[in-house]
């Protein structure tokens, strides 16, 4: 009899596996009916649908294994890492679907909320104030203008497969739609610093690196306190908070 596996779990949703079957659950059914859609429409391998009922999504498992998680050793060959950074190019490239997704925000409401998070983070005494305001510098750069792409709007690591040097499939699309290219490299990249340039060969266009450090720092101030009050651990090695360190590193370096 297959065991019940706890893939991740918090407040808003979680994600079982039952032997080759993925269960997410979720209190918002407009988020599962939205994931849905857009599987539907991406033009890279996504995993099957095998039913969907209130609250519930069904999916097939994909081969493979993922490139590695943030925290935690990163795995794959350079050719993976580039055969990874050419799937999100030609996601970006699909026709934009109609809903704006995680990635797209508006400059200004990134800013407000950043600025609310930054001194909350602050005042809680969760980070140093050193900390939070070179980094609240380092995230400027993100808040720029930027042409729409079809966007993946939470692509951590752990939701892209592969096997071998092949892309076999990206999960969790809830989050998808309109929004920032350079959000989903960031996101991705993210306490991998040092597979930033395969993921760019691949994607095969260069990219304003300094953005992506800003979405790195940006995105790492917005979901500290999230995750240490969702019972995640922020601070762990290769997690967010060094993420942030790291940024101090590059202003003392030159």
């Amino acid at each position: 009899m297959n065991e019940v596996e706890v893939v991740v779990a918090h407040s808003e949703r979680a994600t079982l596996r039952v032997g080759d079957v993925f269960l997410k659950v979720d209190g918002d059914q407009t988020r599962i009916d939205a994931e849905a859609e857009v599987m539907s429409l991406v033009p890279v391998p996504t995993p099957r649908i095998l039913w969907r009922k209130p609250s519930v999504l069904a999916l097939a498992a994909l081969p493979g294994t993922t490139l590695g998680r943030l925290g935690g050793p990163s795995t794959g060959s350079p050719a993976a890492w580039a055969a990874a950074g050419a799937a999100i190019r030609k996601l970006h490239e699909a026709p934009l679907p109609s809903r704006t997704g995680q990635a797209g925000r508006s400059a200004a409401a990134l800013a407000a909320e950043l600025d609310r998070e930054c001194a909350s983070l602050v005042a809680n005494g969760v980070l140093p104030a050193d900390l939070v305001t070179r980094n609240r510098q380092v995230a400027e750069a993100a808040l720029r203008p930027w042409t729409p792409a079809f966007t993946h709007g939470d692509l951590q690591i752990a939701h892209v497969f592969v096997d071998g040097d092949e892309v076999t499939g990206i999960i969790d699309w809830s989050e998808a739609g309109q929004g920032d290219a350079l959000h989903d490299l960031a996101t991705f990249t993210l306490g991998h610093e040092r597979h930033l340039d395969d993921v760019i060969a691949g994607y095969g266009i260069d990219v304003d690196l300094d953005v992506i450090r800003a979405w790195w720092s940006l995105r790492s101030l917005l979901i500290v306190r999230w995750l240490a009050e969702h019972g995640f651990d922020p601070f762990a090695p290769g997690c967010e908070v060094d993420v942030l360190r790291a940024r101090m590193s590059d202003r003392a370096g030159g």
